[in-house]
């Protein structure tokens, strides 16, 4: 993972959920200072220890925040340039999402996630993986699969096969984010509709909704699965229709 990030030297690194420590020890001496979020407190304290032990000579690179990775507003020390983890697979893609909105200082993620979140995530368009994580993590920037991983190298080893994501921002479309992800979450609470008939409530009626798909260029009969981020953002920008 520490080769595959790209990391430069003068990196701070974000890691959520560094655990036992194995990545963490990885991390600091490719990068100038590794920021650890663990939400769990005896974990927390065995870290700084950890590193004590096994690479002393590395201590002071390294800064343990005890907190709920989707919780946080802020952290310690210089903004983070990298995001680098293994991240909890049950809440790995509000986790990501919350911290690229976050933190505009991270210009490159390199997470590790179940295998079928990281194929949602790098899905593009027009494919049955394509959806709500796909459309929202592209509002931040490139995303793409950087290779598999198997559950053997884990303890406990779990049930699941795991995949790597990575991500370089990118400046977001022109639109504004959260009514852009309103429609994305419309769009896809009924993916097998429409558009014109899945963005009913969104725009006010099935009428509505096509007014405004053909005010941003999108025909009303496809699917949310057909477009693209920048579609979304364009949709979201037209104005509404009154009933």
């Amino acid at each position: 993972m520490v080769r595959t990030a790209g990391l430069r030297p003068e990196d701070v690194v974000l890691e959520i959920g560094p655990g036992l420590g194995s990545l963490t020890l990885g991390l600091l001496p490719a990068v100038e200072r590794v920021v650890a979020v663990e939400i769990d407190p005896r974990l927390a304290a065995l870290l700084p220890q950890t590193v004590a032990a096994r690479r002393p000579d590395l201590a002071d690179r390294l800064t343990v925040v005890e907190a709920d990775a989707l919780r946080i507003r802020e952290l310690p020390g210089p903004p983070p340039t990298a995001l680098v983890a293994n991240l909890p697979y049950n809440i790995a893609v509000p986790v990501l999402l919350n911290l690229l909105e976050l933190l505009p200082t991270l210009d490159r993620a390199l997470v590790l996630v179940q295998a079928e979140v990281a194929e949602r995530l790098a899905a593009p368009p027009g494919g049955a993986a394509y959806g709500v994580p796909s459309v929202k993590a592209a509002w931040y920037g490139e995303v793409r699969r950087a290779g598999s991983v198997g559950r053997k190298v884990f303890w406990p080893e779990p049930n699941v096969d795991s995949g790597l994501v990575a991500l370089v921002r990118r400046p977001p479309p022109p639109g504004d984010r959260l009514a852009t992800f309103a429609v994305i979450d419309a769009a896809f609470a009924t993916r097998r509709k429409s558009l014109r008939a899945g963005l009913a409530r969104w725009a006010g009626s099935p009428a509505a909704a096509e007014v405004r798909l053909r005010a941003a260029g999108i025909d009303p009969a496809v699917r949310g699965e057909q477009l693209s981020v920048t579609d979304f953002a364009r949709l979201a920008a037209t104005d509404p229709v009154e009933p």
